[in-house]
């Protein structure tokens, strides 16, 4: 028996010594300290250390086997304690080797890999001792208490860790056979340690120094004791958010920042990250990546880091993932939810590429699983990159496992992207007052809806429920858009409340303001026309400047659209049109006290009307018709002669329909006339778009260009966009030079920006050409600028 435990010990000397070699050369190339076989005192104090290839290589060594010889000559002893609050915590630190006493803190496993030590977490390193030294004396106390109480795992650790600081050292036969010396009071300290009881163990050693003042304790215990307080206060900081604590804790103690102290250097990565230094954290898990072989922990290590940190540092941590047992890679059982966390990722940046290898897992696990939250994460990421088809396609896909308001609204943007406002407002309308964004999408599904051209032919329900919502949310765009709709239905009356209910709810919405001038002059209402223009003199040169039309209003004879409704036109049967009164398929709903509009739910039956036409009114004009049906050249003359009665609306469509001609002229005109409609509608981005669909000569391209250029820096500037609105003007001066009223308006967005001198300048040079707002605008400045003087 004698002789297989000295055969067996010898085994340990041989595998820790190489075991220790190994790993101080591994250290020293990573880190840079010194060349092979004079190891740094820094690292020798950082704690035990594993190399990469491990014992597991050499043939002759196996720590299982020693292990169970050391359990079988260890008579039974009480259960081991293992109820230490926590295990890793109550590992104390190596020594450096100024203090040959001390001894390195017991580890759970045989070896483990170097600690990681940045810059932050570092110490100076002690200067080495001379190659000559004598060997100092061995504390083999804790070596002989761990074999005493059976603990096998401690007992392997403590031999190779002895090994590693004292090559020379030969550990014992029989580790029980160390002299006991007979010190019971040492021996309770060694218990009090591994229960974790730190503050008793405190409490002994200073009542036996106070009791006898020649007994030292082993400078091994209170190493051990020092560091294992240090990772009790680290994991306290830790789980107290204090992370700046965390960082110092371990720069004092770098002993814990080895792989066997895995959780303290997770911790230490959580405390980097968290306090704005993700790089740090980022080396801190590529080290245990780099080093730590537990697979279990390997794993954690990757789904810590990637709660912590963006897609691309993740993608250096997976770039070091290992070959698994069978052949897989080891992270294969992460990737999945994996690719959930970087599409979630992509999701909420627009300008994230996520590689197409997690977009094809996460498509495929929708399809498999049939999750909805995997199809929303697909849904939201095309949509975030205008993929709106591939979104629209997901979001239904997840609207048809489980309809919510998340999955509602996604498909309700795709809808509205994919120009079916109509079918997004119902899709929504659930899920309306669910949350803000919710209520937000509703509400641009009905501006999008009552935009639509031609106008939507909307049921008297789907009216009624929107316009309820509009008034109730006081929602100026589709308050303004019921306007434009009503005038496209000639109910100028109801155009005209919606037009003055969006005022009253925004005073300076400019477009509305323009629809409400507009629809006032085809109702002859002089005196509201001569109003809005004073109240809007200098903000708005197309209100300013609009054109007495009423001359060109046809003289028919249908009633007035507040008591009828709108009626449909077939030339080749004039006839008489009934007596006016409200149609079936019509409505009142109350915008507020004391007033109310008619809104047009569906369009009537075909009726006839009789027109009077002079010898310059073109054909139709007056009335509705379906452009479609008109030859291109007819359509041509319809459009410029709706544009004459101030309908543009309808214009539209009836330049639309000359599109259609062979003829590169009037394809030419017909693009001409739908943009100055669309311009004088206020829809300046529609305009841009409609010159494109036939080329234009130079002179019209021009004229267009400055139109559309000064109706988007008004936009613009009733927007609070200055910056904007000065780029506008700015292109616009490149065409043509600045009116009175545009330097005006530029003046005042300096203003606005506080760029005071700018703004003088500019009135001051307008207000020579005797403009009033110029004027206006030099008394504003003032204002702003000399309070205490104007006062």
């Amino acid at each position: 028996m004698k002789s297989s435990l000295v055969a067996v010990s010898a085994a340990v000397v041989v595998a820790t010594l190489v075991t220790g070699l190994k790993d101080r050369a591994a250290l020293q190339e990573k880190f840079g300290l010194g060349a092979a076989g004079k190891p740094s005192p820094e690292l020798m104090m950082m704690g035990r250390i594993k190399p990469t290839d491990g014992p597991a290589g050499d043939p002759e060594f196996n720590a299982q086997l020693v292990a169970d010889k050391i359990e079988a000559i260890t008579s039974p002893p009480p259960a081991p304690d293992r109820s230490e609050p926590d295990a890793a915590a109550s590992q104390p630190a190596a020594p450096q080797p100024a203090a040959p006493q001390t001894a390195a803190p017991p580890a759970q496993t045989v070896a483990q890999p170097a600690p990681v030590t940045p810059p932050i977490v570092s110490k100076p390193p002690a200067p080495q001792q001379a190659a000559d030294a004598p060997q100092p004396a061995v504390d083999e106390s804790a070596l002989r208490y761990f074999a005493s109480r059976g603990d096998k795992v401690r007992l392997q650790a403590e031999i190779s860790r002895l090994q590693a600081l004292y090559p020379n050292w030969v550990p014992p036969a029989d580790p029980l056979a160390v002299p006991q010396n007979g010190d019971k009071q040492l021996e309770a300290m060694w218990q009090l340690y591994s229960d974790g009881r730190y503050a008793e163990l405190r409490k002994a050693v200073a009542d036996r120094q106070a009791a006898d003042a020649g007994w030292q304790p082993p400078a091994d215990l209170l190493d051990r004791l020092d560091v294992a307080e240090a990772r009790a206060r680290l994991v306290n900081a830790s789980d107290l958010k204090q992370y700046a604590t965390v960082v110092d804790i371990a720069a004092a103690t770098p002993s814990l920042l080895t792989c066997s102290e895995v959780d303290v250097l997770w911790r230490v990565a959580e405390a980097f990250i968290l306090t704005e230094r993700a790089q740090r954290g980022q080396d801190a898990y590529i080290y245990i990546l780099k080093n730590c072989t537990n697979p279990a922990e390997r794993q954690a290590t990757v789904e810590k880091a990637s709660t912590l940190l963006a897609y691309q540092p993740m993608q250096a941590l997976l770039a070091l993932e290992r070959p698994a047992a069978d052949g897989n890679k080891e992270f294969d059982a992460l990737r999945d939810n994996l690719a959930r966390r970087f599409m979630a990722e992509g999701d909420d940046d627009p300008n994230l590429a996520i590689a197409p290898d997690y977009i094809a897992r996460l498509e495929k696990l929708a399809e498999t699983e049939g999750l909805a939250s995997d199809a929303l994460l697909l849904g939201w990421y095309q949509l975030r990159r205008n993929n709106d088809a591939d979104a629209e396609k997901w979001f239904r896909a997840a609207r048809a496992k489980q309809d919510s308001a998340t999955t509602s609204q996604g498909l309700a943007l795709a809808l509205i992207a994919r120009k079916a406002p109509e079918e997004a407002e119902e899709v929504m309308f659930r899920w309306r007052t669910d949350s803000g964004d919710a209520t937000s999408t509703y509400l641009a599904a009905t501006a999008n809806l009552m935009a639509l051209q031609p106008p939507a032919d909307l049921a008297e329900d789907v009216l009624h429920r929107i316009a309820g919502e509009v008034i109730a949310r006081k929602y100026v765009p589709t308050a303004q858009q019921f306007g434009w709709y009503a005038r496209s239905l000639n109910q100028f009356q109801t155009a005209a409340r919606w037009f003055e209910t969006a005022l009253a709810w925004k005073p300076d919405d400019e477009p509305s303001a323009y629809g409400l001038v507009i629809t006032r002059e085809q109702l002859s209402d002089r005196k509201g026309v001569l109003d809005l223009q004073r109240a809007w003199a200098g903000r708005s040169s197309r209100i300013t400047n609009l054109e007495d039309t009423s001359a060109l209003m046809p003289n028919a004879v249908t009633p007035p659209p507040a008591k009828g409704g709108l009626a449909a036109q077939q030339p080749a049967q004039p006839a008489q049109r009934p007596p006016a009164e409200p149609l079936p398929a019509e409505r009142r709903v109350t915008l507020q006290p004391g007033a109310e509009v008619v809104v047009r739910a569906a369009r009537p039956a075909m009726e006839t009307v009789t027109v009077p036409r002079g010898p310059r009114q073109t054909r139709g004009c007056s009335t509705t018709i379906d452009a479609g049906q008109l030859k291109p050249a007819d359509a041509l003359s319809r459009g410029w002669c709706l544009m004459d009665i101030n309908r543009p609306m309808e214009a539209i469509s009836a330049f639309e329909a000359a599109l259609q001609s062979p003829s590169r002229k009037v394809r030419e005109d017909a693009a001409y006339g739908q943009s100055l409609a669309y311009l004088r509608a206020g829809l300046s981005t529609n305009a841009a778009v409609a010159a494109t669909k036939a080329p234009q000569n130079r002179q019209r391209a021009a004229e267009l260009q400055v139109a559309i250029l000064a109706d988007r820096a008004l936009a613009a500037f009733d927007a609070g966009r200055y910056r904007e609105t000065l780029i506008y003007l700015d292109q616009r001066a490149q065409l043509q030079q600045e009116r009175i009223d545009l330097m005006v308006l530029r003046g005042y967005c300096y203003l606005n920006l506080k760029m005071y001198g700018d703004a003088t300048r500019i009135f001051e040079a307008a207000a020579t050409t005797g403009s009033r707002d110029a004027a206006r605008g030099l008394a504003d400045v003032r204002n702003v600028t000399h309070p205490d003087t104007n006062n």
